[in-house]
């Protein structure tokens, strides 16, 4: 992947690839560079084009099988896969060709296997061989590897050392570190000056909306997200970005609106079908959501991250279509799947509790609560399983155990404790369990309770509110 994914919106590039889809649909063959059909290749890559990937790829190395750029895709492609055998082989034909990129991909491959120590070993060792003039390129080129791999901490140890550069894409690059170890404040500064310098950068404004999109300034990332759709009506970052913040801000129409135009132009992206889905499920469209989801299913990779939260979607329209078998034919789909499985375990012990399948249940939540260890998260949502499918009794005796035997650290559960006292009209355990639920955990406050109080009230006004309006 080029390290600058403005290239894609280059003349330079736009110009190679169109002479590139003009020879394939004509099926006269040019001549193109091989590096230069890699970053095609990428191109298509990233925008989940793989079938065309792989043609653009296939022909570089016909054209030239020596080059090394397209080894290095092959190589990516074989950790995708994590088939590190096969990356090391092809870092092994690279090494004689381009030693620089021969250190980026063997550090990659020790980053792909978690050895993080490792691959800062590597790099260090390779940073004091490396001339002064090319060392801050270097540290660049050694952030952005960390970037792909969310080792932010490691990435802002490296990028400090470049402090001499004063150029945009060192602030960039400053600025995505920042945002990547949470300090949103900081990348924003950098951000906005930027964009003082170049206000028609749709990656700029996109950046800034995923900053304030996490910072829950829901109206700023709108704002900044509809910057980039104005410069670039096609920019599919920006109107990915709007449609999430639609969809924070409960907006199901509008978000609907955005993901669909967001899947016609990448089709083969499985994470906007599946968001179309979820706006059609809350607006109560379930037929609809279904097709979106098998569509969702259909262009995913089996390694993708977001096929265990389909079939999760799936599992959930399938039972309230009535189809609970399909349901828990799905939940069945993820037992492959790198997920988290008792989550799994917990949805399935509630869609059979949904159906009245009680005995089934109750056997099922107690094989993922015996699996887990008895983790206190697991056994908590069992318990808020019971309260959702209104077996408010039970689940209200099974809380109380519950904090009696985690102590008072545990910091999760008491807003839906607060909520079952509330639907029990039990009041003043309702004020009690508020109370506690806003001092110790306002987020969960907020998702739990927040529909009982104005829009927009803090949590910690709750209980004040709650008070007064006790006799209502």
């Amino acid at each position: 992947m080029p390290e600058d994914l403005d290239y894609f919106e280059s003349e330079d590039f736009k110009e190679i690839l169109r002479q590139y889809e003009e020879s394939v649909k004509s099926g006269e063959r040019i001549y193109i560079d091989a590096d230069d059909l890699t970053d095609i290749a990428d191109y298509y890559h990233y925008n989940n084009r793989l079938a065309e990937a792989e043609d653009a790829i296939s022909l570089a190395i016909e054209y030239n099988p020596e080059a090394v750029g397209p080894m290095l895709y092959r190589a990516r492609e074989a950790l995708e896969k994590k088939d590190f055998k096969t990356a090391e082989q092809y870092a092994d034909k690279v090494e004689p060709l381009d030693s620089i990129e021969t250190v980026y991909l063997r550090a990659e491959i020790l980053l792909a296997k978690n050895e993080v120590e490792s691959a800062d070993k590597l790099l260090k060792q390779y940073l004091n061989e490396v001339p002064d003039d090319e060392s801050v390129d270097f540290i660049k080129g050694v952030t952005d590897l960390y970037h792909e791999y969310n080792q932010f901490g490691k990435a802002f140890e490296w990028i400090v050392n470049a402090t001499n550069d004063h150029s945009d894409s060192f602030k960039e690059l400053m600025a995505r570190t920042l945002f990547g170890l949470g300090k949103y404040k900081d990348s924003e500064k950098l951000f906005n000056e930027l964009l003082d310098k170049n206000p028609y950068s749709t990656n700029y404004w996109n950046a800034l909306a995923g900053i304030q999109y996490m910072k829950e300034d829901y109206s700023a990332a709108l704002n900044s997200s509809e910057y980039a759709i104005a410069i670039d009506p096609n920019d599919t970052n920006g109107l990915l970005s709007k449609a999430n913040t639609l969809l924070a801000m409960g907006n199901h129409d509008e978000a609907l609106k955005y993901f669909q135009k967001y899947s016609e132009k990448m089709p083969n992206d499985e994470f906007g079908h599946l968001h179309v889905a979820i706006c059609l499920a809350n607006k109560g469209l379930h037929k609809e959501g279904l097709e979106a989801l098998k569509k969702a299913v259909s262009v995913s990779a089996v390694s993708s991250i977001y096929l265990p939260e389909i079939y999760q979607e799936m599992a959930f329209t399938y039972n309230v279509l009535g189809q609970m078998d399909k349901a828990l034919w799905c939940l069945d789909m993820t037992d492959q799947l790198d997920c988290n499985h008792y989550h799994m375990g917990v949805i399935k012990g509630h869609i059979l509790l949904a159906n009245q399948k009680i005995k089934e249940a109750k056997a099922a939540f107690y094989k993922v609560i015996k699996e887990s260890g008895y983790n206190p998260t697991v056994v908590l949502r069992v318990i808020i399983s019971y309260q959702d499918n209104k077996y408010l009794q039970f689940a209200y005796e099974s809380y109380l155990g519950f904090f009696e035997k985690v102590g008072k650290d545990f910091k999760e559960g008491y807003s839906y404790l607060a909520l079952c006292c509330n639907e029990l009209m039990k009041n003043d355990e309702f004020l009690y369990y508020l109370k506690k639920a806003c001092d110790c955990n306002p987020e969960e406050a907020r998702a739990v309770l927040g529909e009982l109080f104005p829009d927009n009230m803090d949590p910690k006004d709750y209980y004040k509110y709650a008070l007064e309006h006790s006799d209502e």
